[in-house]
């Protein structure tokens, strides 16, 4: 009983100690966007414009490879290449980028909204059922039915600006964009027409 009772004791030391390290984590993200972020992507991660994605409620996995990538290693052209990003990037540590990551990731998305309905009904169609013809997939395969994602996999979509995924599916079809993996993306958007792109932008702006 006493062994029993020390080690639910020091479990729950350790839980403590991890939960206070995380918040000491969560903590040092959130000076660290205030100071590095803010400007572009507001201090909880809800952009005002649509240029700069909203980031708040992200994926920690998902937002760490992404900065990660942005960062120029050992003098290469960085995995993904940003004239704004790539130099924001460039002094933050390994510790910065997972902190910001956390702290990101604990805030609320604060959804955006489909301004074209007969858009988002033809984004709709595409998300569910993708586009047999032209042998594009589901969205919702990998992105989810509410575009929530997957965790360490696949991004979530749903309440972004419409704007911005329309330009990241433009920069994977025309390989502006080359991080994803496999090339899943790019192979996904080069068979999308351009309407189709905006279609599908407007329905994940849309999605709750």
């Amino acid at each position: 009983m006493l062994r029993r009772t020390l080690r639910g004791l020091a479990f729950g030391a350790l839980f403590v100690a991890v939960g206070t390290v995380s918040a000491q984590n969560a903590a040092r993200g959130q000076r660290i966007a205030g100071q590095v972020c803010a400007a572009c992507h507001a201090a909880d991660g809800n952009s005002v414009a649509a240029t700069n994605p909203k980031i708040a409620g992200q994926f920690q996995e998902y937002l760490q490879k992404q900065l990660f990538d942005f960062k120029a290693q050992s003098a290469k052209k960085p995995a993904r290449d940003s004239a704004i990003m790539t130099p924001l990037v460039a002094s933050l540590s390994e510790d910065d980028i997972r902190s910001l990551a956390l702290y990101y990731a604990g805030q609320k998305l604060r959804p955006a909204l489909a301004a074209d309905k007969d858009l988002a009904a033809l984004g709709q169609k595409i998300w569910r059922g993708g586009i047999a013809a032209s042998n594009v997939p589901a969205c919702a395969g990998c992105h989810g039915p509410a575009g929530a994602g997957i965790p360490a996999q696949y991004p979530r979509l749903g309440g972004q600006f419409a704007e911005y995924v329309a330009a990241q599916l433009k920069n994977f079809k025309e390989g502006a964009r080359a991080n994803d993996a496999n090339g899943m993306m790019r192979g996904v958007a080069a068979r999308m027409t351009e309407r189709e792109i905006q279609a599908v932008a407007q329905y994940a702006a849309g999605l709750r």
